[in-house]
């Protein structure tokens, strides 16, 4: 059994995917072919967004936004302690300073009424608030009304981090589209990956638009050798907007199976562990599904249990950032964010991918439910 099964979504799209890479191969433009001009357009319509901006990888989706905007030392920007490294390690690569705000414990994402502590906390310690980065956590958007209302009251603009949420809405609207400038990721294993790394930045801003598209190659101006600014290597290759050419044709399909996948999960486990919450108006794109155990130690058991049913299983994240050893100099600690500590201590996440079968399903909850 896959965790993540790549090999049966390749066979519907193989035909047409190598011819496209032939193209490629024939024509002889590797790096920034007109696929990435086509990609561009065509995922800057899925989201409604005026622009899009093709990367290199969901890290640098994250890390262009705040170099265009000037984010340096000094500053600080929001984002939350339960995500992958990436979220805060972009703001520290600026030379700003993260500042943490816990999650909501039934969907994960940033708690929007602990966001004013976090500017406090940030002015105190003498920074700047400018930015916040919320996180749509395993694919659900986080609470984009309230956040946007109250980082306009601080004068904070919104980094969307929707790295796992492509594909997904808030009250109709597509995640990438909301704040300022919203960020994605192509990793493989995300509902719309490529075969390599490559990410990509929406927005409806004329000049950040073109400040990013700047920012991805070097900071160049009129050309590569006129450099304006201090950039950076983010263009993303042929090949990779070639993947995902061929995977948008069939992404709406997978989207409707994963959440066919999660309904069934729930139906089974509501009543054994908690299961993930998507609250009115709100779809996800089920780039994972997470459950949490009771405690730390029922986790491991039913982990345990999985394992010797040869069901592979994944634990987002084992350590929230603010007890990562790389931030230990910020000075948190044990406590201080205690919503994201005991979903790290209970949470573990199991297969999800839109072509695992009933059967496969009901056999994985049957291990859980014995």
């Amino acid at each position: 059994m896959q965790f993540i099964d790549l090999l049966s979504q390749k066979e519907r799209i193989r035909t047409s995917l190598l011819r496209r890479l032939e193209d490629i191969v024939d024509r002889g433009q590797f790096i920034m072919g007109p696929e990435v001009s086509e990609l561009e357009s065509r995922l800057a319509g899925y989201v409604g967004s005026r622009h899009c901006v093709s990367c290199s990888s969901g890290t640098d989706a994250l890390l262009m936004p705040l170099l265009a905007k000037g984010i340096g030392p000094g500053d600080a920007v929001l984002t939350t302690p339960f995500t992958f490294f990436a979220s805060a390690e972009v703001i520290s690569l600026t030379g700003a300073t993260p500042v943490f705000v816990d999650v909501l414990p039934d969907t994960f994402n940033m708690d929007p009424d602990l966001i004013g502590h976090a500017v406090d906390e940030a002015v105190q310690r003498g920074l700047k608030p400018k930015a916040i980065i919320p996180v749509d956590l395993f694919g659900l958007p986080a609470e984009y009304d309230r956040i946007s209302a109250i980082a306009a009251a601080y004068k904070l603009w919104v980094l969307e981090d929707a790295a796992q949420s492509f594909g997904g809405s808030f009250q109709g609207r597509k995640a990438g589209s909301f704040g300022l400038v919203g960020a994605t990721s192509f990793f493989p294993a995300k509902p719309l990956g490529c075969y390599g790394d490559g990410g990509a930045i929406f927005t409806d801003d004329d000049e950040l638009d073109g400040l990013l598209r700047s920012v991805r190659v070097h900071g160049s101006g009129s050309d590569k050798y006129n450099n304006e600014r201090i950039g950076i290597n983010g263009r993303l290759d042929s090949f990779q907007a070639a993947v995902l050419l061929e995977k948008l044709t069939i992404f709406d399909d997978e989207l409707e199976r994963r959440q066919r996948v999660a309904d069934r999960y729930t139906e089974k486990l509501h009543k054994r562990v908690v299961v993930p919450r998507t609250p009115e108006g709100y779809r996800s794109v089920w780039a994972q599904y997470s459950v949490l155990a009771a405690s730390a130690e029922e986790r491991d058991q039913l982990i345990g249990l999985l394992q010797q049913a040869k069901v592979p299983t994944m634990i987002y994240y084992k350590i929230p950032l603010h007890l990562q050893k790389a931030y230990a100099f910020l000075g948190y600690k044990a406590g201080d964010f205690p919503v994201s500590e005991d979903l790290s201590n209970r949470i573990f996440s199991l297969p999800m991918h839109p072509y695992l079968k009933d059967e496969e399903i009901d056999a994985i909850c049957a291990v859980l439910l014995a």
